[in-house]
Parts: structure tokens; sequence; C-alpha cells
């Protein structure tokens, strides 16, 4: 059996034999060798194949290290497509170029399609020309550096891992939108590795640059030719679904150049919104603005109307009454958990707020002192101008999609009776070895 080193996630808890960690929060009862799994993960040894490794990998409580000693694949066996609309900015060396019906044809283009079809189908129509056991998406706007698959290519080994995307960074320039983009990219998801799956910390991966298991792809159709705007988060998901993992890895950095100017971001960020309303539909409860337990909603909402000190107090009783939801763990550490979920919520609620409710309490406003008050509370969340733009022009797109689709779900928050994102006490345990 296989043997790799792997890291504990940064949320991980251990509390004798129960662990605690993951996205959505998870509890492990650990048997007594599952407990020195644990021990031999969390010094650096390497961790045999078993049933623990692999239900902790998939709760996202663990990581593989990038180690190239475990690669069992070479940048010989990826073929990078490029797909352009337009002369692309950054084209690898022998990639497979298609110009997704430019007008002027790209010279020197690879494959060009009679008519502009969108990234779907693009980077389908390179997919047909390969023949190597992987395959790199990597937009004309990236630019990546040699030896940036080398943290990537280790993933592989991992049979049921279909594709693997690296960090995606725009470099700090002397434009307001570069300078912005440096700190707020949707397309940069952190510092921390994850196993990608809807409604975790990292819930998609953008295919700026993916690399990908080639057969997996084919299994599952290619990319969604019907999507102008999140065909790689359906991507991503559907493998998801399929069986397969999908990793981030941002040992791995490529760069990604900011839209040179307001109006081209602008409609970025409207697509992106866009997008969320067909994905809700061939996906459903994936895209929900919000998951949250009703104490947490609760919380909030009282201090919005006022009672402060009320919702102060249903805050800290519902997390006194996680203790006795967990016996396994020590009580402080219970109640500190529910205690930073309910304060945390009300940075998640304000995001929901910019990012799709606002147009409803806008409304509401005109005749309500508690939607002021929440928008405006929102709005100062938001920290930064630009945030508070960004948000609002991606709302736009979300309710012109929900329009076109005629439906709600994109506006529709998942409310559990406990927290299950990143503030929540852990799903049903698992007893492990």
């Amino acid at each position: 059996m296989r043997a790799r080193r792997y890291r504990l996630d940064g949320n991980v808890r251990r509390h004798g034999n129960v662990v605690v960690g993951g996205s959505p929060l998870k509890l492990f009862r650990l048997t007594d060798s599952g407990t020195d799994v644990i021990d031999q993960i969390a010094v650096g040894l390497p961790a045999t194949d078993s049933t623990l490794v692999s239900a902790l990998l998939d709760a996202g409580a663990i990581h593989p290290l990038a180690d190239t000693a475990d690669a069992v694949h070479t940048p010989a066996d990826v073929t990078i497509v490029v797909p352009t609309f337009g002369p692309p900015e950054h084209t690898p060396d022998a990639a497979v170029v298609v110009d997704d019906g430019s007008v002027p044809a790209v010279a020197g283009a690879t494959i060009r399609l009679d008519r502009n079809s969108g990234p779907g189908a693009a980077r389908n129509a390179g997919l047909e020309h390969v023949d190597t056991p992987l395959v790199a998406f990597v937009d004309g706007d990236v630019e990546v550096s040699d030896g940036w698959m080398e943290a990537l290519l280790p993933h592989f080994a991992d049979d049921r891992v279909a594709a693997v995307a690296p960090r995606v960074t725009t470099l700090a320039g002397t434009s307001a939108i570069a300078r912005y983009e440096s700190a707020h990219s949707p397309l940069d998801l952190g510092p921390d590795p994850a196993r990608v799956r809807a409604g975790t910390r990292v819930s998609y991966v953008p295919a700026a640059a993916l690399v990908c298991r080639t057969e997996a792809i084919r299994a599952v159709g290619g990319f969604e030719t019907g999507l102008r705007h999140g065909e790689d988060v359906d991507l991503v998901w559907r493998l998801d679904e399929a069986g397969w993992r999908v990793r981030y890895e941002p040992a791995s950095v490529v760069h990604h150049d900011p839209r040179p100017d307001w109006s081209s971001w602008v409609s970025q960020r409207v697509g992106y919104g866009s997008s969320t309303a067909p994905l809700a539909a061939r996906h459903p409860g994936a895209l929900a603005p919000l998951r949250m337990n009703g104490w947490s909603i609760t919380t909030w909402m009282l201090a919005m109307i006022g009672r402060p000190a009320v919702g102060a107090v249903v805050g800290i009783g519902s997390a006194a009454a996680l203790v006795r939801k967990l016996p396994d763990v020590p009580a402080v550490s219970a109640f500190r958990l529910a205690a930073l979920g309910n304060l945390r919520a009300g940075d998640h609620i304000a995001q929901a707020v910019r990012r799709v409710w606002w147009p409803i309490l806008l409304v509401v406003a005109l005749r309500s002192s508690v939607a002021r008050r929440t928008l405006a509370a929102a709005a100062l969340a938001a920290r930064h101008p630009l945030v508070l733009a960004d948000d609002v022009a991606y709302s736009l797109g979300v309710w012109r999609g929900m329009v076109t689709e005629r439906t709600i779900d994109p506006i529709v928050p998942q409310v559990s009776s406990w927290p299950t994102r990143a503030a929540g006490p852990p799903a049903p345990s698992a007893t492990a070895r």
C-alpha cells in the first residue's frame, strides 16, 4: 500500500482520541490505530492509505504534501491548452492555442473555431487534440513560470484526483485595479491547500489555470458549452459529484493579468454573478448565499433591531448548549467553537447582503429603519470602497441571471439547526480507524 506525507488543516483540533476539523467541520472518534495515524501525520511521517486517511482527505481535514518524489507524471505527460479570444497575452511553450472565433484571426493558432462560442467550447476543442494522460488549461491572460507544475503533478499519484489548481494571483502594479486585484481577486483562493467541493471553504477553482486528468474530464463530458461564465465551477462540481477529487495547491503560483479598465472590470464581475442562476439550476443547493445556523442568524437579527444585549444572550446561550452536544470535546473548546462562529457570522451575513440581498432591503428601507441599519452595517463591513463596488457589480449579475432563468435559488439561504460552515460544530460524527 502507498504511503504519503500529509499536513493537518489549519482548523483541526485534537482532544485525545477525538479530532475536529475539515470543512464543513466534522468530528472523528478514533480507535487506537487511528490515533497512531494522526500522530504520524502531525509530525510529518508518511501515512499509509486507509479508510481513515481517505475520510480525512474527503473531509478536508488533511492535505497531501506536494512532494515531487510522489509524482507519477512529468511535464512531458501534460498538454497545455490555451483558449483565447483575441491574441493571448501569454502563451506557454508548445501549447495548443484555440482561437475562439477572433476577428481578425489569431496568428499561429493551432485550432480556429468558426464563431465565438465561449471558453468552455474552446477548451473542449483543444481537449480533442490531447493524447497525453494530463491536460493543463491555461488562459491567455495568465502567466506561468518554469516549474509551476512541480507542486501539482504529485497529486495525481492519487488515482481519484481529477484536477489540481494552483494559486492564481495578480501582481500589484501601478493601476488602482492591479493594486485592488492583488489583495481581492476572486481568482485568488488564498494561501492554504484545500479539497474543493461546493459549500466548503474552497468551493471552486477557476480554469484560468487547471491541470486535469484527461480521462476524467472526458468521462464527465468536458466543459459545459452552454455556460459563458461559471463553466469551470460547473466542471469541478460535476467531477466531485462523479466521485473524483479536486485539489487546490497554493504551493504553485501563477499570475493573472488585471482588467485593463474599469468598464471591463465591472463587466467581469457582472458576468461572474450572472453564472449563479444557471449553476443553481444544474446544482441545486450548491450556491446558497449563506449557510448558517438559526441561532447565529437570530443573534445578529436581534442586534439589527436594536436588541444587541438580547442577541448576545442568545449567542452565548447557543454556544453553551453546544457543550452538551459534544461531550467528547472539552467544554471550553466547544463553547469557544460556537461563540466564534456566532461572532464571525456577522461578516458572512454582511457579505450576503452586499452580494445578493441589498435590492430587497433597499425597497424595504423606504419604510424600515432596521433595513436601513442593515444596509449601512453591511456597507461598512466591506472595509474598502472597491470591495463594496465589487459585491454590488456581482449582485447585478446575480439578479440578471435570476430574471433570465426565472429562479430565486441564488438568494435563498440554507439555515440549519447548528452551524455547518467555518464556525460551527461538526457534522454527525464518524468512527474511523
